[in-house]
């Protein structure tokens, strides 16, 4: 499992991340505090706190790709 914090600032970012999630088959989940949303959800997505940088949890030992095609919303 691949942990790492992300920022979503903008409707078109949360737009983005959401397409790039969706081309890979495994699990990813968004923490922020208490709640955990699955990251492939854009309403699951709109519902977390996106002031604050968000934690992304990739199930799967093979995520240097989606990893690397996120790097525009690292924190």
């Amino acid at each position: 499992m691949t942990t790492f914090n992300i920022m979503l600032s903008s409707i078109n970012d949360v737009k983005n991340f959401v397409n790039i999630v969706n081309k890979y088959d495994f699990d990813v989940d968004l923490t922020s505090g208490r709640y955990v949303v699955d990251a492939k959800s854009i309403m699951g997505i709109f519902s977390l706190d996106l002031l604050k940088p968000i934690q992304i949890n990739i199930h799967s030992d093979n995520a240097a790709a989606l990893e690397s095609e996120l790097s525009q919303f690292k924190v």
